[in-house]
């Protein structure tokens, strides 16, 4: 059984629960509420709460021709393709991200590869790969980054962070990840903007990996 020590805030649940968090942290999220019995918990009152909310609302009158145009959408549907479920360390939305397929690594220098699954104007979701022992180069947030561990674990100065945690980095935190020696450590992350790197030589290669 996965003992799960950190946790994602209510409110970036509540924001995934309402259709309001950018895709790739919603990706986060999802994949730790299907491992989380807590977090899944939290998304399931949101989501009891949510449809109070919209039982209080009244009716709302359809406009000329709504019916028709419903029951046409009906007639064009076509079967949904069978879904994507957990495949070995990666749940169900990781795989989903993945379109079904082994990650396609990508060398980054020093044992570390990295799969870019999803970039655009609200950020960029990715996997990364860190051999045993290895050290991300310390770095700063211009926004939000979402980690959560898939296998094996990372420490830094939040603690040590293993299958199944979230590690939620803002502005304010400086840090540099060390992969654990139990083995490699397979993350999910996801920001939504640039890190600010403190040595000169990730700040060059910074463009090249979409960092």
């Amino acid at each position: 059984m996965t003992v799960i020590s950190h946790h994602i805030a209510e409110k970036l649940i509540a924001a995934h629960v309402a259709g309001q968090l950018p895709h790739v942290f919603s990706v986060v999220v999802a994949a730790h509420i299907s491992v989380c019995d807590e977090c899944r918990a939290r998304a399931e009152a949101a989501e009891v709460l949510g449809g109070a909310l919209m039982d209080s609302v009244g009716p709302v009158s359809l406009s000329s021709g709504a019916l028709g145009r419903a029951l046409a959408a009906l007639d064009d549907e076509v079967p949904e393709p069978a879904p994507i479920t957990r495949s070995g360390i990666f749940p169900a939305p990781v795989m989903q991200a993945m379109g079904g397929k082994p990650p396609a690594w990508r060398m980054l220098g020093g044992g570390v590869r990295q799969q870019i699954l999803a970039a655009d104007g609200e950020g960029s979701l990715r996997l990364l790969y860190i051999p045993p022992g290895m050290a991300v180069p310390e770095h700063g947030h211009r926004g939000l980054e979402l980690t959560m561990v898939l296998q094996g674990s990372f420490s830094d100065s939040e603690g040590r962070f293993a299958a199944g945690d979230v590690e939620v980095a803002g502005g304010e935190l400086d840090h540099q990840p060390i992969a654990g020696p139990e083995g490699p450590c397979i993350c999910l992350a996801a920001t939504d903007a640039p890190l600010r790197f403190h040595a000169l030589l990730p700040r060059l290669l910074q463009p090249l990996f979409r960092i």
